[in-house]
């Protein structure tokens, strides 16, 4: 997959972002919102054999880019012909709260709703109140509440919602 818009660039991940990619998932700052506050604790070679292991048709990791500088990333899993769920996460913190966040969601979804999906669904910490406010404002529907479904590093309960999105709900955010 390569979407460009404007500044914006979401790619396919490669062997070469293995590194990128395992600074971020390792750096608790970046990762304490999805309930990893110590970070992922994993390896350049876990990344790369994740990496190796996917395809178009089951599930990919992609590279947000910002000005050509890598920013941030995003998933999709096709969870059967019709449905696929998603993830995003800029973590380089000075791209944040800049709506980069509603357009690079625009975008996937706009492909992979171009690509035959029919729903798109996605999870998120009941705590992160920000990205939820984002994914309303594209059109997902709160679907569910899971109260203290798991414990995180540091065993504290954390919640989650599932969200989704049908293709008359979707408010694109770019032109």
């Amino acid at each position: 997959m390569f979407i460009k818009y404007q500044e914006l660039i979401i790619r396919n991940a490669e062997a070469m972002d293995a590194e990128q990619l395992c600074r971020w998932w390792n750096d608790g700052n970046v990762m304490a919102h999805a309930g990893w506050p110590n970070g992922l604790d994993t390896t350049v070679g876990q990344v790369k054999a994740e990496l190796a292991a996917h395809t178009d048709d089951t599930k990919r990791r992609l590279i947000i880019e910002i000005n050509g500088i890598p920013a941030g990333e995003m998933s999709y899993r096709n969870l059967n012909d019709d449905s696929v769920e998603i993830g995003i996460k800029i973590c380089d913190s000075t791209k944040q709260e800049k709506g980069y966040g509603r357009k690079l969601l625009s975008m996937l979804i706009t492909e992979l709703f171009s690509m035959g999906y029919e729903k798109i669904v996605l999870d998120t910490n009941l705590n992160n109140k920000r990205a939820q406010h984002v994914y309303e404002s594209i059109g997902f529907h709160m679907v569910q509440i899971h109260e203290n479904e798991w414990q995180d590093q540091n065993g504290q309960w954390q919640s989650s919602v599932d969200y989704e999105l049908l293709p008359q709900d979707f408010n694109s955010f770019i032109v």
